[in-house]
């Protein structure tokens, strides 16, 4: 069963902005390629870091809203939150190693 959370546009406040714990949104649509290579790393780093992070997709495509609030201009994107706030952005695809450098500095 998958770990990650779908997000939109009016979930987005109570999931992500008002959460306990940092979240990770992957800001994806179904066409994108790229997109397609990084959802099995969110995937795997929804699992392995259950505990202490919030994972999930949100689809810019339905979710225009947030997407724009965010300044979403190509994906995937993904921003990292803390305390309601965007605290790092990962544009592109990259290798999970370079994904968990980046949420190691947030999630101790």
């Amino acid at each position: 069963m998958s770990q990650t959370i779908e997000f939109n546009d009016s979930n987005f406040e109570n999931e992500v902005l008002k959460s306990d714990k940092p979240c990770l949104v992957d800001f994806w649509a179904e066409w994108c390629g790229p997109c397609r290579m990084v959802g099995p790393i969110v995937e795997e780093i929804a699992e392995e870091y259950a505990d202490k992070l919030k994972v999930g997709k949100l689809n810019v495509d339905q979710n225009s809203q947030t997407a724009a609030k965010y300044g979403i201009m190509s994906i995937p994107t993904l921003l990292i939150f803390n305390g309601g706030k965007v605290v790092d952005q990962i544009v592109g695809a990259m290798p999970k190693k370079q994904f968990v450098e980046r949420i190691k500095k947030i999630v101790r």
